[in-house]
């Protein structure tokens, strides 16, 4: 895989947002690991969720990053169109892509036109008619659940699961492929009821092709050092090899394809 700097795609610093640019983070081309075969992965700024884990805290702002013109976005994924094959595409993932979703709705039938599937790698939040027109123009929705207990969600993210959950029946609604992905977090994420409760909450969802189970990593705590944010999960240690085969052995009771990243 290989990140491109933001001067090299021609980012431009505004004060408002140009409803022909995209607020991102950074580009990533060459991945493998955001939705099917080879991708374009576009990193989007701002997130409302405040996850205690979060990996990347450089991209919570929402004023952060630069602006990029969608249409460059696109010229740069027809250049890398005979490397996606049959499987391969583009993905949008975040921070929290809903949070420029009338601009991804138009970024999206961009690449439809040019015959480019779509991922988009979202939390949920929102949930509301511009939404769903974005996740009808998305070929594959990848839908971080990131747990089935509110009380539980609102300690790891800051927020409720109601949108996340009311989107994932939306999903299921409309009939389109979805994949669901799951981090396993010592002591957050990694209680034998929730993650049983997660399973029989999705059990006969008949859209979910896929079902991803992420381990926590300690790669991304030494951006919350640089930002000078405080890090709550410093001393967690990644789940141990035990813990990670027993949450497999439970979504796959529930679910026929259950990937352990």
């Amino acid at each position: 895989m290989m990140y491109f700097p933001l001067q090299d795609i021609e980012a431009v610093k505004l004060n408002i947002d140009d409803p022909s640019h995209l607020r991102i983070h950074s580009l990533e081309t060459f991945g493998t690991h955001d939705g099917p075969g080879i991708r374009m992965v576009v990193f989007v700024q701002g997130c409302q969720f405040r996850c205690v884990y979060c990996q990347n805290p450089d991209t919570l702002d929402v004023k952060g990053g630069s602006l990029v013109e969608i249409e460059e976005l696109v010229k740069r994924a027809v250049r890398q169109k005979s490397y996606f094959g049959t499987t391969g595409g583009v993905t949008v993932s975040g921070g929290e892509p809903l949070l420029q979703r009338t601009k991804l709705l138009h970024f999206f039938k961009r690449l439809h036109e040019e015959g480019i599937t779509t991922c988009l790698d979202t939390n949920g939040r929102l949930n509301n008619r511009e939404a769903h027109e974005l996740f009808d123009a998305t070929d594959i929705l990848l839908l971080d659940v990131k747990h089935i207990n509110d009380d539980m969600h609102h300690k790891l993210t800051g927020l409720t699961n109601k949108n996340t959950l009311e989107v994932a029946a939306y999903r299921e609604s409309t009939g389109k492929p979805m994949w669901l992905r799951y981090v396993l977090v010592p002591g957050w994420t990694d209680q034998l009821q929730y993650l049983e409760e997660w399973g029989q909450y999705f059990t006969n969802y008949k859209t979910v092709e896929r079902v991803e189970i992420i381990p926590f990593h300690q790669l991304g705590s030494q951006k919350w050092e640089l930002l000078k944010m405080p890090y709550s999960l410093k001393d967690t240690l990644p789940p141990t090899k035990e813990s990670k085969e027993k949450a497999l052995a439970i979504f796959k009771k529930y679910f026929k394809n259950v990937i352990l990243k």
